[in-house]
Order: C-alpha cells, then sequence, then structure tokens
C-alpha cells in the first residue's frame, strides 16, 4: 500500500511541477515586437529632378499613387489624371507618379526624358518621381507598403500593369486598391475623392 501511495504522491509532484513550468513560459512577457501599420508619411524619395520629396509633407490630404508608363496602352490615362489633379488639388487632393519599367519595358527612358514626355504630351503638373521598381526583387520601398498587408494593415496586393491606382486617406493610410484599366474619372474614384 506505501508503495502505490508513493506512486500517487509521485505522479501529483510531477504533474504539479509541469502545470507550473507550463505557466511560468505562458506569463513571460511577449518579447516579439507587434508589427504597427505604417503610414505612407515615413517615406522620402526623390523626384524627377533628383530632389528629395517627403510624403509627410502631404499630411491631412488625400493621396493617388499611380505607376507610369510612357510606352503603354494607357498612358493616355496621363490626361485624365493631370484632369483629376487640377480639378481636385485645391480640395486637399494629390496625384504622386511613379515611373516603372516592370511591364513589357514600357518605360525605358531616363528621368528626363519621362519628365519631357509628361510635359509635352500632356501637360503633367503633379509630382512625378524618380524611376522605380515596382515588384519583384528590386521593389522599392513605397510599393512594399502599398503591396503588403503587413506593412499597410488592408489588403496584399500586386501590381498588375501600368497604371495602377493606390488611395491613400487623410490619415496616410492604405484605403483602396484601383485596377490599371479603370480610368481615373471612374465615379469610385471620383466618390472616394469627394468623399
Amino acid at each position: 500500500m506505501n508503495k502505490i501511495a508513493f506512486l500517487v504522491c509521485t505522479a501529483v509532484f510531477l504533474i504539479a511541477v509541469q502545470v507550473q513550468a507550463q505557466t511560468s513560459i505562458n506569463k513571460k512577457p511577449n518579447t516579439e515586437k507587434v508589427m504597427e501599420k505604417q503610414t505612407i508619411y515615413q517615406f522620402k524619395v526623390q523626384d524627377l529632378s533628383g530632389d528629395t520629396f517627403d510624403f509627410s509633407s502631404l499630411k491631412g490630404k488625400k493621396i493617388m499613387i499611380v505607376n507610369t508608363a510612357s510606352k503603354c496602352g494607357l498612358t493616355p490615362q496621363y490626361k485624365e489624371l493631370e484632369a483629376l489633379y487640377k480639378e481636385y488639388e485645391s480640395k486637399g487632393f494629390v496625384i504622386v507618379g511613379f515611373p516603372a519599367n516592370n511591364f513589357a519595358s514600357q518605360e525605358p527612358g531616363t528621368n528626363k526624358e519621362i519628365a519631357a514626355f509628361c510635359q509635352q504630351n500632356y501637360g503633367v503638373t503633379f509630382p512625378m518621381m524618380d524611376k522605380v521598381s515596382v515588384k519583384g526583387d528590386d521593389i522599392c520601398e513605397v510599393y512594399k507598403f502599398l503591396t503588403q498587408k503587413s506593412k499597410n494593415g488592408l489588403q496584399d496586393s500586386e501590381v498588375e500593369w501600368n497604371f495602377q491606382k493606390y488611395l491613400i486617406n487623410e490619415k496616410g493610410e492604405l484605403a483602396k486598391v484601383i485596377k490599371p484599366r479603370t480610368l481615373p474619372t471612374d465615379p469610385e474614384i471620383v466618390n472616394w475623392i469627394k468623399g
């Protein structure tokens, strides 16, 4: 009988030690860093002229970020983008263009050539940034933010083609992703700007 009591006591003791060990593991402070939702305001990039463009200068404005190309079937969207920018710029809306050569080599030019093309053909006055990569291994930091839910807090996406639009709210947060073929004057975009 003493043997059985001894075995029971030993088993209870071992279970108690295991429970205590598990409890102390669970009580350890969480040392993993919680991923905080980022905003567009953290980024500084170069514009086509080589000057620094600081997104924090756009606080309180609605922003459309669009990847552009000079030799694409969608290139005429520049005209509508410029018209949209002119109409709503005074109401706290800005468009920021990022030329990119990721799709069928449709933006082969230098920054100087891109600037001349935009001005001569479409009278573009909205800010145009340095040519970047918007997908792949060399994707730029702004587009990592736009396409990764772990950074933007909204959704994962992939830039499908030239002229994909990312809408950023007045707090610098990603609000919507708009497909490349959706025109800048589409009601979904205009209503968002007005809203």
